[in-house]
């Protein structure tokens, strides 16, 4: 169990290169967890996460996290931190956080392409960060903090009446005849508007 840091409810499991959640952390602490450190680790699953059940803080910082990123169900849980790991889908995330941690009030996802600031793009700025916040927002109602930032009154109306249009749409890959993502999403739409 080398590694491992636990006093009282608080555990930690940090740089031990792990890709799962190992069995003896359940065993041994699932059931008095309440805040688990799984930082700077290669997970790409949290199976292993179905014994605790009392968490209330989990921490995931630079692990190799993705789209496919599940959670038990964690009704206890108040503070997620996914920053710095794979994860580009943003609606398919919060729509899986909805489902499992009812009771989330802080949430950071700074360092993944679904957070769209100058952590993962130049081309990203102030606009494009706090049209995110607004579609999290409208998302995930009972947030108090996102990311490095507590929300604010306004934030909040603002999320209630334009968050579910802000969703931010993934750029293509490839740009096609040299266009933009954005003039490629049209020219593909006016592509499939007519046949030849």
């Amino acid at each position: 169990m080398a590694g491992v840091v636990g006093s009282g409810a608080q555990v930690s499991y940090i740089s031990q290169d792990c890709k799962e959640i190992p069995e003896f952390l359940g065993r041994k602490y699932g059931s008095v967890a309440k805040r688990l450190d799984l930082s700077f680790n290669l997970l790409r699953s949290l199976e292993g996460l179905k014994t605790f059940s009392c968490l209330e803080e989990l921490i995931l910082d630079n692990n190799l996290l993705g789209n496919d990123l599940r959670l038990p169900r964690l009704p206890h849980l108040h503070t997620l931190t996914l920053n710095k790991n794979q994860i580009s889908d943003l609606e398919h995330l919060l729509d899986h956080l909805v489902d499992v941690v009812p009771s989330l009030e802080y949430l950071s996802l700074l360092g993944n392409m679904a957070c769209p600031n100058e952590l993962v793009s130049e081309e990203k700025d102030e606009d494009d960060y706090q049209r995110y916040r607004y579609f999290v927002l409208h998302k995930l109602i009972n947030l108090k903090f996102l990311d490095t930032r507590k929300v604010t009154k306004w934030e909040r109306e603002e999320a209630l009446l334009r968050g579910a249009f802000m969703k931010v749409v993934k750029p293509k890959d490839a740009k096609v005849y040299g266009f933009p993502s954005q003039a490629d999403r049209a020219h593909d739409t006016f592509q499939h508007s007519f046949r030849y």
